[in-house]
C-alpha cells in the first residue's frame, strides 16, 4: 500500500505511520483540520491493516437499559428523566429478567447495562441485577456500568472504589463500556454536564477498574461545543492512560445527536466529522489494538466506510437499543448477524464474530 496525499502536511504523518512512530499532538490537530480526507483514509487504512488485514469484527450483544431516571439531567442528552416525568421508569429483577428471557434462544455473547443515576434504587438493586443478569444468560459476557456509575455505586455502598468494584466484580461484572468520559476537559465538563464527575475522577475510576482486572472501553462524544485541540487533548489523555494500565480493549468515537436535547440548535455532524473522528482514533491511539464505527451513531452506510478509515470493528448486532434512537438516530433499533456480515462483506472486508475480549467465535452458519 503506497498512500499518496495532496495535502502537504501529511506526508510526516504518513512517514510516521510506516516508522510506526507515536503522533504530536501537532499531527492530531492537521487530521481534523486537513480537507485531504481521501489521504487521510489511506493513511489511517495502512495504520489499520498492518493490525487486523481485512478482518472486521462485531459482537452478538444486547442492550439493556435498566432505568431512565438520572439525577444529573446532562444538557447532552435526550435519554434522560426526573422520577415522576412521563415516560420514567426503572425495571424491577422481574421485569430485568422477562427482558434477557425474551431473547433466550438467541447466541447473545454479551449484555450491554448502562442506565441512569436513580436515587430510588440502593446498591443491593445492582448486586441482584448483575446476578439475575448472570444467572439467566451464564456463558454471556456482562459489560455494565460507566465509570460515572461506578462513582455513584461506590457512593451508595458507602465503600470505597476498589471494595464496590470488587463486590461488583464478584456478582458478575466483567467488563465495562467507555461511555461517561464525553470529552475529558474541564471547560465542557462545567457547560454541559456539570453534575457529573469531572475527568480527573473518571480517569482516577478507570485506572482503578483497570487494576482490578476489568478491562473497559474508551469514548469520545464530539461535535457538539468542543475545540479541535480538546479532541485531540482527550485522545492523547486516553494514550497515557493506556500506557500505564492497558486496559482499554476499544475506542469508538460517538456521533453526538442533538434532537429532543438542551442543545437541539446544533447540527448534526458530517460524513467528513465522522470518517476524520475515526481516522483520527487509529492514528492517535496506536496503543490501542481495536477502533470501533458505532453504526446505530453514524448509520450502516459510512460505517461501511469507515472501515476503510481505521476502523475494524462495528460493534454489534445491539438489539433494541434506546438512548440514542431517543436523540433522534435514524439507524436500525437492532441487525441481524446475517445483516452484519453483509454489511461487512460488501465493505469489502472479512467478518469476525467476536467476544467481548476480541477472541473469535467459531464460525456458524448465519441466520
Amino acid at each position: 500500500m503506497n498512500p499518496t496525499v495532496t495535502d502537504k502536511r501529511l506526508g510526516p504523518i504518513l512517514a510516521k505511520v510506516r516508522q510506526g512512530s507515536r503522533l504530536s499532538k501537532e499531527d492530531g490537530i492537521c487530521i481534523y483540520q486537513t480537507q485531504d480526507l481521501i489521504g487521510l483514509g489511506m493513511i489511517a487504512n495502512l495504520a489499520r491493516s498492518v493490525r487486523h488485514g481485512k478482518k472486521a469484527y462485531y459482537v452478538y450483544n444486547q442492550h439493556l437499559n435498566y432505568t431512565n431516571i438520572c439525577k444529573n439531567r446532562c444538557r447532552f442528552c435526550a435519554y434522560a428523566r426526573d422520577r415522576k416525568e412521563s415516560g420514567a421508569y426503572a425495571w424491577s429483577m422481574e421485569e430485568i429478567e422477562q427482558y434477557v428471557m425474551e431473547r433466550i434462544d438467541e447466541p447473545v455473547d454479551e449484555l450491554h447495562i448502562v442506565g441512569g443515576l436513580n436515587e430510588t434504587l440502593g446498591f443491593d438493586y445492582f448486586i441482584d441485577l448483575l446476578k439475575t443478569v448472570k444467572r439467566i444468560r451464564p456463558e454471556a459476557t456482562i459489560k455494565a456500568f460507566t465509570c460515572v456509575e461506578i462513582d455513584y455505586l461506590a457512593r451508595l455502598s458507602g465503600l470505597g472504589i476498589e471494595q464496590t468494584i470488587s463486590l461488583l466484580k464478584t456478582a458478575g461484572l466483567e467488563m465495562m463500556p467507555g461511555g461517561g468520559a464525553e470529552v475529558l476537559n474541564t471547560r465542557i465538563h462545567d457547560l454541559l454536564f456539570p453534575k457529573k464527575i469531572d475527568h480527573t475522577r473518571w480517569i482516577q475510576i478507570v485506572k482503578a477498574v483497570h487494576n482490578a482486572g476489568i478491562k473497559t472501553n474508551a469514548t469520545m462524544l464530539y461535535g457538539h461545543i468542543e475545540t479541535v485541540e480538546e479532541r485531540v487533548d482527550h485522545l492523547i489523555t486516553l494514550r497515557n492512560i493506556q500506557d500505564e494500565t492497558d486496559g482499554f480493549c476499544a475506542f469508538i468515537p460517538l456521533a453526538f445527536h442533538s434532537k429532543n436535547t438542551r442543545l437541539s440548535h446544533l447540527p448534526p455532524t458530517t460524513a467528513m466529522d465522522d470518517l476524520k473522528a475515526v481516522a483520527a482514533a487509529r492514528l492517535m491511539l496506536d496503543n490501542f489494538d481495536h477502533i470501533k464505527a458505532y453504526w446505530v451513531m453514524i448509520g450502516e452506510p459510512l460505517a461501511q466506510v469507515a472501515l476503510s478509515f481505521g476502523a475494524d470493528d462495528l460493534d454489534g448486532t445491539i438489539i433494541e437499543e434506546q438512548i440514542t434512537h431517543t436523540a433522534g438516530a435514524r439507524s436500525a433499533r437492532g441487525l441481524t448477524r446475517d445483516q452484519m456480515e453483509t454489511m461487512i462483506r460488501r465493505a469489502g472486508f472479512e467478518p469476525v464474530q467476536r467476544d467481548s475480549f476480541y477472541n473469535p467465535k467459531p464460525v456458524q452458519a448465519v441466520e
